[in-house]
């Protein structure tokens, strides 16, 4: 078993001072059961706990991690930005650089705004389709997530003309009845909605690649069938490519689906470990944005210096070393099939879905598309089997709605234990 007496003492002095005793409620482990792990450190592919327990980390800060953990190059950036100050509140050289950097390397991006959060960059991208169109109802599809803004905690109405209800405690009924929600992958249900809402929809936002229902990748034909929809219709298209930005190639999902957006938001790895978000798109719809255009946006640490310096380190490496992505791919491509083999080999029909360096292992023999499918999963066995993977020294999300990431730095090694270590544990499932 596991020992974790340090990390039980501190979750317990936690929950008296924060709320649950994490500041973001997957950390809290109540989707798998147990008390979380508290971190020490990360040096490549591993993950230190206050206990000492080291561990092969899929997480990898939520995906931003893509070259592993203590990467020198990020180090170096950021040690040298700060020796200028933590922050000015006012531009910086860097900002330039990096916004220029984006817009060379994200298809749909002529202009970019820097913001500190991914909720932050879609509650931007959602207000600027509204200025733009003067339209006030979007379209989200349900297992997207996009942040904890309000307009994005809405669960399903009944039908096509029914509007959403609140999900969340604290979002109102007004703003819920501007959100209206489709299953990921479903055209036809969109169609219906944007028939029975003519004119008054502002933009459809999505994950290209969901990765908060666990990694579900888009059918063929659906982001080319939203497309050419938007067009139709003179509705905006969200590409929330937080997760996928950087990611999935250089140019986000959309450069590897080919399919381009008119707005993108994105996050994670453009601040290379740091808390950092932005959105961006087409010229005409980014001049609307304040002091060019009307739409009201600011933020007082927005493009922070050591954000901005380890952002540009990390997205400068990318673009000029674009085999990192075969190589992460390889590499994924390597434990998906391992755990293929295991899955043959044990009689177990289970799922999993693989985009790039994007996996996840759903406990369910159905094909994996939407939502609603991924919620017939067997959570109850995935709690079990996370506890498993942890007692052999792999860290992988707590929760079967998320998403799994590699990084660079995993090699042949932490491949095959990883193997193992996944045959093992759903051996001792059955």
């Amino acid at each position: 078993m596991l020992e974790n007496r340090i990390s039980r003492a501190l979750f317990k002095r936690a929950k008296e001072y924060i709320p649950g005793g994490v500041n973001s409620p997957v950390r809290a482990f109540k989707a798998v059961g147990g008390d979380p792990l508290f971190i020490q450190k990360a040096s490549g592919a591993y993950l230190y706990d206050e206990d000492g327990n080291r561990f092969i980390d899929y997480i990898n800060s939520w995906g931003p991690m893509i070259l592993g953990h203590g990467n020198g190059l990020i180090e170096e950036a950021v040690s040298a930005a700060i020796k200028n100050s933590l922050s000015f509140g006012a531009p910086t050289k860097k900002e330039v650089e990096i916004a220029e950097l984006i817009t060379e390397m994200v298809p749909s991006v002529d202009k970019i705004r820097m913001v500190n959060s991914g909720t932050e960059a879609t509650m931007s991208a959602i207000r600027v389709a509204r200025g733009v169109t003067g339209k006030d109802k979007i379209i989200k599809f349900e297992g997207c997530y996009h942040g904890h803004g309000d307009s994005f905690l809405i669960a399903a109405g009944s039908g096509a003309v029914t509007m959403g209800t609140p999900d969340s405690p604290g979002v109102t009924q007004g703003t819920a009845g501007d959100t209206l929600l489709a299953p990921f992958n479903d055209p036809d249900t969109v169609k219906d909605l944007v028939a029975a809402n003519e004119g008054q929809i502002a933009c459809i936002i999505l994950e290209p690649v969901a990765g908060n229902m666990g990694c579900v990748p888009p059918e063929p034909g659906f982001l080319e069938g939203l497309r050419e929809m938007c067009d139709k219709h003179g509705i905006i298209l969200i590409f929330d490519e937080v997760m996928t930005g950087f990611r999935l190639a250089r140019g986000g999902a959309q450069e590897r689906y080919g399919v381009v957006p008119d707005l993108t938001t994105l996050g994670k790895i453009i601040g290379g470990g740091m808390p950092v978000g932005a959105y961006g798109g087409k010229k005409e719809i980014m001049d609307y944005v304040s002091p060019e255009g009307p739409v009201y946006q600011a933020g007082t640490l927005s493009g922070n210096p050591v954000a901005m310096s380890a952002g540009y380190a990390i997205l400068s490496y990318l673009n000029d070393h674009n085999e990192v992505y075969d190589q992460i791919e390889d590499t994924t491509n390597k434990i998906v099939r391992g755990i293929s083999s295991n899955l043959k080999q044990l009689n177990l029909n289970y799922t999993i879905n693989q985009v790039g360096s994007m996996f996840s292992l759903f406990f369910s023999p159905e094909k994996i598309t939407d939502f609603n499918l991924a919620k017939r999963c067997d959570t109850e066995k995935f709690g079990a089997y996370f506890k498993l993977m942890l007692d052999q020294g792999i860290y992988l999300a707590p929760s079967q709605f998320e998403a799994l990431f590699v990084s660079s730095a995993i090699g042949e090694a932490e491949i095959e234990k990883t193997i193992r270590a996944n045959y093992a544990s759903l051996k001792s499932l059955i």
